[in-house]
């Protein structure tokens, strides 16, 4: 059985908001912090403050599907989201 994947809200400092995938929510947290070779490149300009929202994903595909469609959305979408995060279905489709 493989691992489950999760897609991710970051908050940083500033305010922005960074999305990703991971299979350990709380490892890749600590890898955005580090900064370094496995932090990504966005965090190491805009320093993470917290994880805002996840939600799992059933695979890898579905996962960076997922994070494709948050990228998109407006900032007061992912805000909502934040603040709402079992309202997903309503921000991003499934198949469009």
């Amino acid at each position: 059985m493989s691992k489950p994947y999760y897609v991710y809200l970051l908050r940083c400092t500033d305010g922005s908001l960074y999305a990703g995938i991971t299979t350990d929510v709380k490892r890749r947290f600590l890898e955005h912090l580090a900064g370094g070779n496995k932090g990504a490149k966005y965090t190491k300009t805009h320093t993470p403050k917290e994880m805002a929202a996840v939600w799992q994903a059933e695979d890898r595909s579905a996962a960076l599907k997922l994070e494709w469609k948050l990228k998109r959305l407006t900032r007061a979408q992912k805000e909502t989201l934040c603040k709402e995060p079992e309202r997903i279905s309503e921000f991003v489709r499934k198949e469009e």
